[in-house]
């Protein structure tokens, strides 16, 4: 991988490499038994992935990354539906907006959206997923939702984030220390990224970057990331700073690993471990949120 990835590090991508990234994604083995629906949640378009066993009432949202620049719903239907088939619940992908058609805050609108659409739908029982830009979209959301004072807007009950793009100023030490380690990004490609989709707006805005957000009252978080990314120092962070403010956190870092390192199920053993590791922490989440059912005692003869 690292030597089929050499010779295109330091690439700048734009909307032109959408194709190109969506079959990448789109290569992710599908997962057995997963039925993949078009649909619309909250007025945001996407796919669902359906289980033939889901739990009744537990859903999933999933947040695809690609820079918010790339990457599509249904590109992610199999990865997601490899998430989703471990978790034992039906999933939303939206096709939230991208850059630099469509700058921040677009994307986080649109998934705050989704959700949304899930509570209205019926869903008591919801986790967010995401990686990358996703993973940022979805410790966003989390920020958003905690601090939202409608009455009775239903809060995810876990999350968990892949590889999470936090800091969209790239302030982490790990731009050096991970330089020549991460053989997919260089600062200039990240940076190219941030200036579409902020298109001049302030790079520490906590919506675009959830490093900088109130981090109370928010669900069990999940963060696998790679420690040959340069990204490590953003799940780092937020994983510190998280934790201090009370939130239950686990952190993984995964040695030797790239970015979205998962996306490889079935080529690396690290991508199956790390994504049964996190069927189990969701679901768990999901199991331990599910209403209490009192039994009816028996009659009396």
């Amino acid at each position: 991988m690292r030597q089929a990835a050499s010779a295109h590090k330091g690439e700048k991508l734009g909307p032109e490499a959408r194709p190109m990234f969506d079959a990448m994604f789109a290569a992710t083995p599908a997962a057995a038994d997963v039925r993949i629906e078009p649909a619309t949640v909250g007025g945001i378009a996407g796919f669902w992935l359906r289980l033939p066993t889901a739990r009744p009432g537990a859903r999933m949202l999933y947040l695809h990354g690609g820079g918010y620049v790339l990457g599509s719903a249904e590109a992610f239907a199999n990865f997601a539906g490899q998430i989703a088939s471990r978790v034992g619940a039906d999933t939303f992908v939206p096709d939230y907006r991208l850059a630099p058609e469509h700058p921040f805050p677009a994307a986080i609108d649109d998934a705050v959206a989704a959700y949304r659409g899930l509570v209205a739908e019926g869903a008591d029982r919801i986790v967010v997923v995401g990686d990358s830009a996703g993973g940022g979209l979805t410790v966003s959301l989390l920020s958003i939702l905690a601090s939202d004072k409608t009455k009775g807007m239903v809060q995810p009950v876990g999350a968990a984030a892949m590889s999470p793009w936090i800091d969209l100023a790239l302030t982490g030490d790990s731009f050096e220390t991970r330089a020549e380690a991460d053989p997919i990004f260089t600062r200039g490609v990240l940076q190219a990224f941030a200036d579409m989709y902020l298109q001049g707006q302030d790079a520490t805005n906590p919506k675009a970057s959830p490093l900088y957000a109130e981090l109370n009252r928010m669900p069990p978080i999940r963060i696998d990331v790679g420690d040959d990314e340069l990204l490590l120092a953003d799940a780092v962070r937020y994983a510190d700073r998280a934790t201090t403010a009370g939130v239950e956190v686990t952190l993984s870092v995964w040695e030797g690993m790239p970015h979205v390192f998962q996306s490889s199920i079935g080529r690396f053993r690290a991508a199956e471990h790390s994504v049964d590791a996190i069927g189990d922490f969701l679901r768990q989440r999901l199991i331990d949120a599910s209403p209490s059912i009192t039994p009816t005692p028996p009659s009396e003869a």
